[in-house]
């Protein structure tokens, strides 16, 4: 008996040292996943619920958020029960060729900075919400939640390269939804808009 309570306070300790800190962190990516603040604090009560009950499978001193996250990211799937959507390109060079050709198909238009142009904020912020499922997990770990490649790799159980396919694929998407809100908004001229078919790889 006097054992199982050491193993326990011990448990504790290491929960508390390790895992807590990261709250504010494991927060923010529970409401960029669920876009709703009390289902936000719905998913992470259920993340750290689900890493004490399995603490045991963490090695404690390895890099815990990033196995926070993948707990919160897979808690968030389950309960959705969202259907895994087929990705085309794989292949991140050509993702990448493809973003610099949409912004380079803008600035020729004459859009200029439409990308960081001010009135874009709300667009900018709920644009990513309406990526498909495997670019937006890519774009919300990588680029606003300022996570490395390998990181994401971890949290998505996918390889780097994976990663980095899915994150161009889904800035090009970013860049064209932006300037679709765009031209609707004003923001810039309707004519001679680029073809999304010039810079598809």
């Amino acid at each position: 008996m006097h054992t199982d309570d050491a193993a326990k306070r011990q448990k504790d300790r290491d929960f508390e040292r390790e895992a807590l800190p990261w709250l504010p962190h494991v927060a923010r990516y529970a409401l960029s996943l669920t876009r709703n603040d009390d289902d936000a604090d719905d998913l992470v009560q259920e993340t750290y619920l689900r890493a004490y009950r399995s603490w045991t499978q963490y090695t404690v001193g390895t890099e815990c958020r990033a196995w926070l996250f993948r707990i919160c990211r897979n808690l968030f799937l389950r309960t959705r029960q969202r259907e895994a959507r087929q990705v085309h390109y794989d292949d991140p060079d050509l993702e990448a060729l493809a973003v610099a050709a949409v912004h380079a198909s803008a600035q020729q238009s004459g859009y200029g900075d439409v990308f960081t142009h001010v009135d874009l904020a709300e667009s900018v912020e709920q644009a990513p919400a309406d990526l498909p499922d495997a670019f937006r997990d890519a774009v919300i770990l990588v680029d606003l939640q300022d996570q490395s490649y390998d990181t994401a790799s971890r949290v998505l159980g996918v390889p780097i390269g994976t990663v980095r396919s899915r994150l161009f694929r889904g800035r090009r998407l970013l860049q064209e939804a932006l300037l679709s809100f765009a031209r609707d908004a004003g923001v810039v001229p309707t004519g001679d808009k680029p073809s999304q078919s010039e810079f598809r790889p």
